[in-house]
């Protein structure tokens, strides 16, 4: 998980940033945890996903 995205975070990095962020949103939901750390994880991992779609233009 990318530890901090900001307004200027550089969208040269998002094909891998995105693909590294999908595979641990996968993973975690592989596992089918349904605590509340598990929960906050699957949350930031999607708004991070979110973020990057957005702030980059990408089309998903």
């Amino acid at each position: 998980m990318l530890d901090n995205l900001e307004s200027n975070y550089d969208c040269s990095n998002a094909g891998e940033d995105l693909q590294q962020l999908k595979q641990e949103l996968r993973s975690l939901r592989e596992q089918q945890a349904e605590d509340k750390e598990s929960q906050e994880k699957t949350n930031r991992l999607e708004n991070q996903i979110s973020f990057i779609l957005n702030k980059c233009d990408i089309n998903h």
